[in-house]
Parts: C-alpha cells; sequence; structure tokens
C-alpha cells in the first residue's frame, strides 16, 4: 500500500514537471520576442536621415536647424513618400509632420528638376488657414536657401487679386503653398489653366487635414479633385482621426499607404502627448476672472502663457482686466489685418511678451447649422454684420508657437478636436507643458466629452485631467475684493471702444510693418502690440499682492513653480519693463533712510581715487595737449 502511494506521488511530480515545463518554454519565447522587439526598436531610434537616403543637401540644412535625428513620424514616411507612395499620416501635434512631407517632396523636385515646359505648378501644398500657410511657406523658403537651390515658391491668399496672382504664378513657380479657395478660385478665374495642372502637377498635400473640411473647403476640394491627374501623388496630415478625415481620403487618394506608428496607433493615450500634463479647475461663469488672475498673478503657471476664448469681445475684456493688475498682454483674432497678426505671432515666439489671448471661434459644422435656426444668434448676426472678418484665420490649429509652456482655456472649447488642437500648441518638439481649463457648470458636458474622447477612463496617467493642485481657495478668496471691483469697470462699452481702437491702431500698423520689414525682417520690436488700451491708468497697489494675502501653500507653490522655471532656464521675465521696473524699488519711503543713501556720493565721487588723484589727471592731460 505504502509503494502505491509512493507510485503515485512520483506520477503526481512528473506530471506537474510536465506541465511546468512548457510554461517555461513558453516564458523563454517571449522573453526571446521582446528582447528581439526592444533591439528592432532601438535600431528604429538610432536611424539617421542619412539611412532614410535623404539628399545630403538637406541634410546639411537640417543640422544648420540644429535637427540632428528624425523623429518617429519622419522616420517611417520619408521613406514611403520617397517611393512614391499615397501617405495618410495621423501623428500627434509638435511630432515633425510638417518635415515629414517637406523633405521628401524637396528632394523629389531637386532630383526630378521639373521641366521648364510646364504651365502649372509642380506640388500644391494647401492648408486650412492663412497663418499655418505662411508657417509652411516660411519653413520651405528657409530650407531652400540653406541648400542653395533654384526652386521657386508661392504663397497665394484671398486678398490678393487677379492681377496679383497672374504675377505670382507667371513662372510658373515649383511649389504652391494655399488654401483650397484660393486654388479653386485660380482655377475657375482662368488664372491657372486647367489642362496645365492636369499634366504638370505630380504632388499634392493636405496638411492638418482634419480641418479643411471642417472650416467649408469641402467644395473646394472637390472642385480641385477633378483636375488631379491619376499619378498624381497625393499625401495627407493629420493630428485626429475623424469622419472628415475618412471623407478626404475616398475623396482625394488612390490606395493609400496608412501610417501604424506606435506612437501614432489606434491608442487613445496618444492623442494628447505625454509630455503635457492636462488640469482643471471647476468654478462659476462670474468667477473665472478672479481665478485667472489668481493663477498669473500669484505666478503658479510657468510663461510663456497662451490663453484662449471663445469671442474676440471676451478676449478684449480679459486684456483690459489684466491692464488694471500689471500685467501686459496681446490679443490675437480674425478681426486684425494680416500683417498685424503675422507679427504679433513673431515678437510673441521672440520673447517679447508673455502672454497672448488668442480668440478661438471656430465651431463644428452641425454646431454652426444648429445655431442658424436661433433667432438669438441671429439677431446677434445682425447685430455684428459690419464686422469683416478673415475667413482664412485660424491661428489656434496647426500654428507653431514657440516655447509656450501653458495653455489656459478661459473658456472651453465646443468641440473636442478643438481641445485637442488647443492643447497641442504647448509640449511642442517633446519639451514639456501643461494645460489649465476653467470649466464651468455649463460647459460640464463639452468636459465629460472630452474626457471622454482623450480616453481618461481608461486610467491612463498621460491623458488624466486632474484638479490643478496649487491653486488653494483662500487664495482665490484674498483677491476677490480687488478682481470683482475691477470686473465692474470693465464695461460692454469699454470694451467695445477698446475693440475698436485696437482695430484702428493695427491697421496703421500694418501698413508701418508691410513697407518696414520688407527692408528690416529682423527688427520685430518696431510696434507694440501690448500697448494699454485702457482710458484709465491701473492703480499702484493693484500691481502687486501684499504677502498678508499669501496662506503658506500659496506661498509654497510659488516657490515651487519659481524653481522649475529656474530649472528650465525660463527666467527671463524682466520684457520692457524699461526705467519704471528699475526705480521701483527706490519708491518706498522706509527704505530711503537706508544704507543705500551713504553710497549715493560714492557713486557721484567715482573719480576721487586719492590725494593725487587731481594732479596726475592735470599731468595726463597736459601731456595729451603736448
Amino acid at each position: 500500500m505504502a509503494k502505491k502511494k509512493q507510485k503515485s506521488s512520483q506520477n503526481k511530480d512528473k506530471n506537474q514537471e510536465l506541465k511546468e515545463q512548457p510554461v517555461v518554454v513558453e516564458d523563454e519565447a517571449a522573453a526571446a520576442k521582446q528582447e528581439k522587439e526592444d533591439e528592432e526598436k532601438e535600431e528604429e531610434e538610432e536611424r539617421s536621415f542619412e539611412d532614410l537616403g535623404l539628399d545630403p543637401r538637406l541634410i546639411r540644412a537640417l543640422i544648420k536647424k540644429n535637427i540632428d535625428k528624425p523623429t518617429p513620424i519622419q522616420r517611417v514616411a520619408i521613406p514611403l513618400i520617397l517611393e512614391g507612395k499615397d501617405v495618410v499620416a495621423r501623428a500627434k501635434t509638435g511630432s515633425g509632420k510638417t518635415f515629414a512631407y517637406l523633405l521628401p517632396l524637396l528632394q523629389k523636385l531637386f532630383s526630378d528638376s521639373p521641366s521648364k515646359h510646364n504651365q502649372a505648378p509642380t506640388a500644391f501644398i494647401l492648408a486650412p488657414t492663412r497663418e499655418l500657410c505662411q508657417q509652411v511657406y516660411a519653413e520651405v523658403m528657409s530650407l531652400i536657401e540653406l541648400c542653395r537651390v533654384q526652386l521657386k515658391v508661392v504663397q497665394l491668399t484671398s486678398s490678393m487679386s487677379n492681377s496679383d496672382l497672374r504675377t505670382a504664378l507667371a513662372g510658373p513657380p515649383d511649389i504652391i503653398v494655399s488654401t483650397p479657395a484660393c486654388v479653386h478660385t485660380c482655377l475657375s478665374d482662368g488664372v491657372l489653366q486647367q489642362k496645365a495642372v492636369q499634366d504638370s502637377l505630380s504632388i499634392i498635400v493636405l496638411d492638418e487635414a482634419d480641418l479643411l473640411l471642417s472650416y467649408g473647403y469641402e467644395d473646394d476640394l472637390k472642385a480641385l479633385t477633378a483636375h488631379v491627374p491619376r499619378r498624381c501623388q497625393c499625401l495627407l496630415m493629420s493630428a485626429t482621426s475623424s469622419a472628415d478625415v475618412e471623407k478626404l481620403k475616398r475623396l482625394i487618394l488612390h490606395n493609400p499607404y496608412i501610417l501604424t506608428l506606435p506612437e501614432v496607433g489606434d491608442l487613445k493615450d496618444d492623442i494628447i502627448p505625454k509630455n503635457v500634463q492636462q488640469f482643471y479647475i471647476s468654478c462659476s461663469a462670474r468667477d473665472k476672472l478672479v481665478h485667472i488672475l489668481a493663477l498669473l498673478k500669484l505666478e503658479l503657471v510657468q510663461k510663456k502663457v497662451l490663453i484662449f476664448t471663445n469671442a474676440i469681445d471676451t478676449s478684449y475684456r480679459l486684456k483690459l482686466f489684466f491692464e488694471q493688475f500689471g500685467i501686459k498682454s496681446a490679443v490675437l483674432n480674425a478681426e486684425l489685418p494680416q500683417n498685424s497678426r503675422l507679427h504679433i505671432l513673431e515678437e510673441f515666439n521672440a520673447g517679447l511678451f508673455d502672454y497672448l489671448i488668442a480668440t478661438d471661434d471656430s465651431q463644428p459644422q452641425e454646431k454652426k447649422k444648429f445655431d442658424s435656426g436661433s433667432n438669438a444668434v441671429q439677431k446677434k448676426a445682425r447685430k455684428h454684420a459690419k464686422q469683416k472678418l478673415d475667413a482664412e484665420f485660424g491661428v489656434v490649429r496647426g500654428i507653431d508657437f514657440k516655447n509656450v509652456h501653458t495653455v489656459l482655456n478661459f473658456e472651453m472649447p465646443q468641440s473636442a478636436a478643438g481641445y485637442v488642437h488647443r492643447i497641442g500648441r504647448t509640449g511642442r518638439a517633446y519639451n514639456t507643458g501643461a494645460s489649465v481649463s476653467l470649466v464651468s457648470p455649463e460647459e460640464n458636458d463639452m468636459f465629460e466629452d472630452i474626457k471622454s474622447i482623450i480616453g481618461e477612463s481608461d486610467n491612463m496617467d498621460s491623458n488624466f485631467i486632474a484638479p490643478f493642485p496649487l491653486l488653494t481657495k483662500n487664495a482665490v478668496e484674498g483677491l476677490r475684493y480687488r478682481a470683482e471691483d475691477v470686473a465692474r469697470s470693465v464695461t460692454k462699452v469699454a470694451v467695445r471702444e477698446s475693440r475698436a481702437q485696437d482695430l484702428r491702431n493695427e491697421i496703421l500698423n500694418s501698413e508701418k510693418l508691410k513697407a518696414h520689414f520688407q527692408d528690416n525682417p529682423r527688427d520685430l520690436d518696431l510696434l507694440k502690440h501690448d500697448k494699454l488700451l485702457s482710458k484709465k491708468d491701473p492703480a499702484p497697489h493693484l500691481r502687486d499682492v501684499p504677502e498678508y494675502l499669501l496662506d503658506p501653500t500659496t506661498q509654497e507653490a510659488r516657490k515651487i513653480v519659481k524653481l522649475a522655471r529656474a530649472a528650465m532656464g525660463n527666467n527671463n521675465t524682466a520684457r520692457r519693463k524699461g526705467f519704471k521696473g528699475k526705480f521701483r524699488k527706490s519708491r518706498d519711503p522706509l527704505k530711503t533712510f537706508s544704507a543705500e543713501a551713504s553710497r549715493r556720493p560714492s557713486k557721484g565721487g567715482i573719480r576721487r581715487r586719492g590725494p593725487g588723484c587731481d594732479a596726475s589727471h592735470k599731468r595726463k592731460r597736459k601731456e595729451a595737449v603736448d
């Protein structure tokens, strides 16, 4: 009996060993597979522009721009485009999509050397906004100049007359950068010959494709599609995936190659870059002013700051409100002249002011259709019918703002895609960034939609929108009296007058800019766009926050932000202070009797070096005369 038990136990051990053995083998196989994948990933990440087959001239140009390695989207897209494949690339904002299509496009033009007999451009780059067109045009021109090649690039705008368009297209150019509406106008007015386009066009790029249809370019694109030859290579770049992108794919592309990158794939956590922290503050619509004042005045967010509103009046109300607290800011919207808008962007990118208030008045097509039936909206539209807004304005989408550390949503965007594009203005080129959204009860439904779109339900760290931790209730309440007192003075009449004044100033500035910057392109500080608009001078006591209003938690939070700013090398806060900033401390009457008073004679008597000083000075003068 004992032997039987022993045998059965031995059999059990053997069976157990046999069962465990495959598990060990499977684990080893999985580890080997993972190791192989890691090695392949490392090799892929180490690929240089030379490995991608780029022209040496382009590589040298990139080195001069301090670009050493390709980004993931560039590593995958460039070889495919060089092979002549149609490509649909979805990559998050700031991932290098522009160079992903510009570099191979230019290389193909270098090598193919477009025929002198071409009667139309070889490449079209279509973007949804004039600002994005300007940005792409600047990048193309920069690369061409660095490569020292002869290629003609033209940017078309809706403000150009037929004669200007004919002059620009004479030659013809090798590359056109434009919105779809301008190209459609050129085709319909005969400025571009349809037969010539069919014979010459070889590459067409749709940049920020997810926005082209939402900006109302569907009819223009359909009209253009009829003239795009079958052999033409089509590239479609997008930050998000949507029904509009699918519609464009069916409309223009022929059997496209869909990019599926690890960081771009179908995972929701890649909609917002992992290097961007997202926060929100719940407050009533009325309390938004005191909350944004606390964030900026207590320096709880990193500069530079890009602030988004949904209406032009709101942006001017914010500017007037900030002015009373000594916070300088500039306003950017579709009402301003194009030259002024471009100069405001250049000044902000150059760091000449820290706060830019941008108006994002774009709405989804469905919402526009729904709103058109509303009597209230129709009345409002009639009221503002005289205001002429630039239909091609869209600074919120696609523009590469430099070194924006914080995006502030004063008003929530009217679509989840709008939120993604706003947040994409920070964390560019894999730098760190943060966003803070002020959410009122009326905006909760949209906020919940945004959270569901970016995948917060999946509990991903990268897309978790957390409550803003540095702002306490005591800090807000300490500023409430001041904020509400100033807010009452910013009336609708004051907003309307300041808006009209700013528009008049910028129209005058725009003509000056147009003439001046043709001869002096680097002179960015000629005109200031952050001038005061308020007729009432800011009260001196509102400029600084007294220490007694700061609770210990807020003081600690300020220290944390300042340390982080110092670590990032972002300490240049004294911009355009002039002489007022230098002598502000000496105004304190309690400090006039300090030791500084005894030093003043020494400043005035720098030349008193000793008893023999005068004699030696006279001797030197005499020698000099001799």
